[in-house]
């Protein structure tokens, strides 16, 4: 969910005592995951409805006890995107009128602390979406609760790992090898993003600050700073391979 469309005018608030009330569930239609919210509408589509009212709670049965997943909540409204900071105060303001509900928290958590705050909401958990891409091994730091000045190599080991798990799933054909390099060029775009944090200020770094240029520690690290999709390219052409050498 988000706080609504448009930005200035939050909706969510008015939504979640429904969900609450009414409940809601996970069910795959012809192989797509959809979200049913029972409000007597689900995509238009009269076999989703009538699946999502036979899976209400049966009574004596709290919504907490009885579904297995989560809504979450992000702290934007569509319209807005990521102009400014997510809206924490509203989230917790939704958490509460959400109780005994399970409500998640969505946006901007790129460090262990950004995640304790957030937790001290009154969420039942967090949702990290950005932050993964910028930074995968976020979630090391935040069981850890340290930061991690991750070198060069141990980063483009994972890179490593993605095209090798890519060309696994999609196949090593043509098409398998394309979707692979599409797929790690996008991430590419998201991972330059990152300061490491042995060349930070201050810690920690904030998701919607756009990192300076800088220069690296070694070559590597430079390269990955790069927002140049050139860069993005020669990366790419050596993953799998032995990290990038200058030419």
């Amino acid at each position: 969910i988000r706080t609504g469309v448009q930005e200035k005018i939050n909706v969510a608030h008015k939504i979640i005592p429904k969900i609450r009330e009414w409940g809601a569930s996970m069910v795959t239609v012809r192989g797509y995951l959809l979200w049913c919210e029972i409000v007597g509408w689900c995509l238009g589509n009269s076999a989703c409805v009538s699946h999502s009212r036979s899976a209400l709670p049966p009574p004596g049965h709290s919504v907490r006890s009885y579904y297995n997943f989560f809504p979450q909540l992000h702290g934007r409204s569509r319209e807005q995107r990521y102009t400014r900071g997510a809206d924490w105060d509203y989230i917790a303001e939704c958490a509460k009128i959400a109780s005994p509900m399970p409500l998640f928290g969505n946006g901007d958590i790129l460090s262990y602390e950004d995640a304790n705050r957030a937790m001290q909401m009154g969420v039942s958990g967090i949702m990290i979406a950005r932050g993964a891409l910028i930074k995968p091994w976020l979630f090391t730091e935040i069981k850890e609760q340290r930061h991690w000045d991750i070198s060069s190599s141990e980063r483009f080991d994972i890179l490593k790992d993605f095209t090798n798990y890519g060309l696994e799933h999609w196949g090593s054909d043509t098409q398998g090898v394309e979707k692979t390099r599409k797929f790690l060029l996008e991430w590419l775009s998201f991972l330059c993003r990152y300061i490491p944090v042995g060349l930070l200020e201050h810690l920690p770094q904030k998701i919607n600050e756009r990192p300076p240029y800088y220069m690296g520690r070694d070559y590597l690290e430079t390269l990955m700073a790069s927002q140049n999709v050139d860069d993005w390219i020669k990366i790419r052409r050596q993953a799998g391979r032995q990290s990038p050498s200058p030419s």
